[in-house]
């Protein structure tokens, strides 16, 4: 068997474990917004929701592009909102937003490349 059919015959989980791991990374993320308090209808608020959700609805392999494309736009306004300014734009390790840039990127990769083996959204006729 070649390194390419054993690379494509893998891509799938492969797939599936980044998805899965961003998404539970991604709901800790919610969880520490919840349990701390943040307003419910604030800006943070709003962020809570959408990481709580998504990432649960991430997690079951549901809606996952739709979802991921959402997700990878909140991260992008979250950077643009509380880590670029216009000195350190280009600089994420100075302006602490090196995890809303990976999370906005990975976000579009899964809204592009769907979720992988063991998503829900093949069982219902959703692509993976």
């Amino acid at each position: 068997m070649s390194i390419a059919t054993t690379t494509a015959r893998l891509r799938p989980y492969v797939l599936a474990l980044l998805r899965l791991t961003t998404a539970y990374m991604f709901l800790l993320h919610g969880w520490m917004k919840f349990s701390g308090g943040v307003a419910w209808g604030s800006l943070p608020g709003i962020a809570m929701w959408l990481e709580l959700i998504g990432s649960t609805l991430l997690i079951l392999g549901l809606f996952v592009r739709p979802v991921a494309f959402i997700l990878s736009g909140e991260m992008a306004f979250a950077y643009f909102m509380a880590h670029a300014s216009a000195a350190n734009f280009w600089l994420p390790l100075q302006n602490k937003g090196e995890s809303a840039a990976l999370f906005c990127f990975i976000f579009l990769y899964l809204a592009v490349a769907g979720g992988g083996a063991c998503a829900l959204d093949g069982r219902r006729g959703g692509q993976r």
